[in-house]
């Protein structure tokens, strides 16, 4: 437990108390109604993530007695209300933070709600003794770390696996839940006459086989069916393998996918009085759109968002649009969002004539001589203070603070490169970019590709915003007239820097 911030302001808010150090960020404590953490628990400072900010600290990992178990569970965010996100599958709290557009996810949600994450029986930092999967002791362990916390009324967000539970703690609970948010989620896994949307047995035996042969391996994480968008990512099936490697262990995760295989809340549905939001993407290949519009039709006054996508995780291309739906649900507003931008020069490389060296070198020389470019281009970049944004194949994207040293660094490439029997072409432009992630957007960059395109052999070509700024730096260009940019507005005046 934290000591209390020196010369702390302390000010009473109901079962929650605020500490402002006066030096130092907000901290935002939570008065405990159990003898285990009598007192004051301290959470660690939330700060916004952005490109070169520090990123905020992850909160503090906590334990509660539930039955025959110790439920692991964090909370973050200082909103007005809580919101307990009930896990969908298997779970790990901590593992869940390393990956970015995870973490990244679970930030935003708390930004407008105390937000209280847990470990589901069998699964993540939870007691793996016990391997009794009962929607009724799940919904015990809510209470437990609810109660621990001091909150006696929650928004619950089930998620796939997690939404049964949560359909059944809502009509089993109706006074200590706010609202009833599910997400990929259903009412019934398996297919059933008059239930047309769930898995038949076969596919029940491949899924089963799989996690008994396969599990915590990227054969055994299907992107395609879980999370398409990822396919084109070399790394996704590795990383998404190894957090379910630390979430479950096989005999778990079948035990779980057994237990699913079972379950059936279709008759409660329509004893729940929540208000209720079902989000679900339209294409999704895990759990089809079928259930939540059964899930729409049978709860009272149930909303139906139905998203765009085909991937069943969250956090996925989309994501943040989930989020903008569950704050506009529970707060009756929606965060504007502005994207981060900044000023920049964006410079693209490009190999000349690279499909004809690489069909003529072969795949394993070509991917070599690659290798070899990169390190030329980095080495230069580093020199001249370029930042590497992304890389394509045979084409490289770099941003500059200054444009006089894009176009120096341009120029020095187009040399260095030489000693390689390599010739590129250059282009360049200054605009204001938005920052998605580490990576860059907007037509600032799309002005700087179409720039590169239009380059020659061994050219350096820049746009006439470039040639303006660089004014009485002793560059020298040539104009190469104006030219219409696809995809761009207007007609752009575009000059050749001249080297050596």
């Amino acid at each position: 437990m934290s000591a209390l911030p020196p010369k702390a302001d302390i000010k009473a808010r109901g079962r929650r108390v605020r500490f402002r150090a006066t030096s130092g960020h907000p901290v935002d404590g939570r008065v405990c109604n159990r003898p285990l953490y009598r007192g004051v628990i301290f959470f660690a400072p939330l700060g916004q993530s952005r490109v070169g900010a520090r990123v905020a600290a992850i909160p503090a990992t906590r334990y509660v007695k539930s039955d025959d178990v110790h439920v692991a569970y964090q909370v973050l965010g200082e909103g007005p209300l809580d919101l307990l996100w009930v896990p969908g599958f298997v779970s790990h709290i901590e593992a869940a933070w390393q990956s970015p557009e995870s973490a990244a996810f679970i930030r935003r949600l708390a930004s407008f709600c105390r937000l209280i994450l847990f470990d589901k029986r069998g699964t993540g930092m939870l007691d793996r003794g016990s391997q009794i999967f009962t929607l009724e002791q799940r919904m015990h362990d809510v209470l437990a770390i609810l109660d621990e916390i001091g909150s006696e009324r929650a928004a619950l967000f089930g998620v796939s696996e997690g939404g049964p539970m949560s359909l059944l703690y809502a009509a089993t609970y109706p006074e200590r839940t706010s609202a009833l948010i599910l997400y990929g989620s259903y009412a019934k896994r398996s297919w059933a006459p008059d239930y047309p949307f769930g898995w038949k047995d076969e596919q029940w035996d491949r899924v089963l086989a799989n996690i008994e042969h396969n599990w915590g391996t990227p054969q055994g994480i299907s992107l395609a069916m879980w999370a398409p968008s990822l396919l084109d990512k070399p790394d996704a099936a590795d990383r998404l393998a190894s957090y379910f490697r630390a979430a479950a262990s096989p005999g778990a995760a079948a035990a779980i996918m057994n237990m699913n295989r079972e379950i059936d809340v279709r008759n409660v549905l329509t004893a729940i009085r929540t208000p209720t939001l079902i989000l679900h993407r339209a294409a999704d290949r895990v759990s089809e759109i079928g259930h939540a519009r059964y899930m729409a039709q049978h709860i009272p006054d149930a909303k139906l968002v139905e998203l765009p996508g085909i991937d069943h995780l969250y956090w996925t291309d989309g994501g943040e649009i989930i989020v903008d739906h569950i704050e506009q649900f529970l707060t009756g507003r929606r965060q504007a969002r502005q994207p981060e931008r900044v000023l920049a020069t964006v410079l693209f490389v490009d190999i000349v004539s690279s499909t004809e060296r690489a069909a003529k070198l072969g795949d394993n020389p070509w991917r070599q001589l690659l290798g070899k470019f990169y390190i030329k281009v980095r080495d230069v970049l580093q020199q001249y203070r370029g930042r590497e944004i992304n890389t394509s194949g045979d084409g490289f994207l770099a941003a500059f603070d200054g444009p006089a040293r894009a176009v120096r660094c341009a120029g020095a490439l187009c040399d260095e490169v030489r000693s390689l029997g390599l010739e590129v072409r250059c282009g360049l432009h200054t605009g204001e970019c938005e920052i998605v992630d580490d990576d860059l957007a907007g037509i600032a960059v799309h002005i700087g590709a179409r720039v590169a395109g239009l380059a020659k052999p061994g050219e350096v070509l820049v746009s006439q915003t470039v040639r303006d700024l660089v004014a009485g730096s002793g560059l020298a260009f040539e104009s190469r007239g104006t030219h219409a940019l696809k995809g761009v507005p207007s007609e752009w005046h575009l000059y050749s820097a001249v080297t050596g």
